[in-house]
């Protein structure tokens, strides 16, 4: 505890406030039912109702109500975008690790077919796999954690790679340690620093890709409550000066931005760089 205490207290104030903006939209997503007025998909009004004591933030094209919709986006759209990293993450890291401590033919098929995806821009590939298997929120979570998953494999192979040359990885292997022991024991406690600030990274790159695949129309299916499709539902409302369709991407770049606070920080901390 005091630990924390004195490393909360040493953060510098842009990490601080990202770290609050991060805390405030989880306890958003995980209250939603407590702290939107309406249902996400429960009509109570007229379209475009402006804003007013009864609607704070109006209604949209069906007539929700907006701020409970922003509401039931957090805990959706940040939600499945969490989901979507732990598996990306996962699935990267595990990959990228045995291809650094097996070495030989597997480490070469698995990162030519690596340097294959990643080879056509990520967003056309996701937007060709979800026409071809269709959309839906199973869907979207495989399609864009395995395509995803390419860059956090890049990085845990090159960190367990040259972490697999050191002296005392050596040691162990003459010891006769198994690959997981040493993965586990030898090289994952001395990456772990760049692979918490990466998935930190890639929790941002992949709200935002589920943003703009919601955005496009593949995203969440409807009536659930989407951000990005709320930009795209509500965006005939900038023509008459209303700014509700810049309140979901507000949401989106404030979050972002914070978590970008954050990770910096965090980086820089591992870093052993003073200030």
């Amino acid at each position: 505890m005091a630990n924390l205490t004195r490393t909360i207290r040493t953060m510098p104030a842009g990490a601080f406030i990202g770290l609050i903006i991060v805390i405030g939209y989880i306890l958003v997503a995980a209250f939603a039912s407590l702290i939107a007025p309406h249902g996400e998909a429960e009509i109570v009004g007229a379209q475009f109702e402006p804003w007013s004591a009864v609607y704070p933030l109006g209604t949209d094209a069906l007539g929700r109500d907006m701020f409970s919709r922003l509401v039931w986006g957090a805990r959706n759209t940040v939600g499945i975008a969490m989901v979507t990293t732990v598996l990306a993450f996962s699935l990267g890291a595990v990959t990228g690790l045995l291809a650094a401590a097996l070495g030989g033919w597997f480490d070469l098929a698995l990162s030519r077919l690596i340097d294959v995806m990643m080879a056509v821009p990520p967003l056309i590939l996701t937007l060709l796999a979800l026409s071809a298997v269709g959309p839906g929120i199973v869907n979207l979570i495989l399609i864009v954690a395995i395509l995803d998953a390419t860059r956090v494999f890049r990085l845990a192979r090159a960190t367990a790679a040259n972490v697999m040359v050191m002296d005392y990885v050596e040691a162990a292997k003459l010891r006769g340690d198994g690959t997981a022991w040493i993965i586990l024991r030898e090289v994952l406690p001395n990456i772990t620093a760049p692979l918490v600030a990466e998935f930190g990274l890639r929790f941002c790159f992949v709200f935002l890709t589920i943003s703009a695949l919601a955005f496009l129309g593949l995203g969440l299916p409807p009536p659930m409550a989407d951000w990005g499709a709320m930009v795209r539902d509500n965006a005939a409302l900038i023509t008459f000066g209303d700014i509700t369709p810049l309140l979901p991407a507000a949401c989106i770049a404030i979050l972002t931005v914070a978590i970008n606070f954050v990770v910096d920080w965090m980086l820089h901390r591992a870093s052993g760089l003073k200030d």
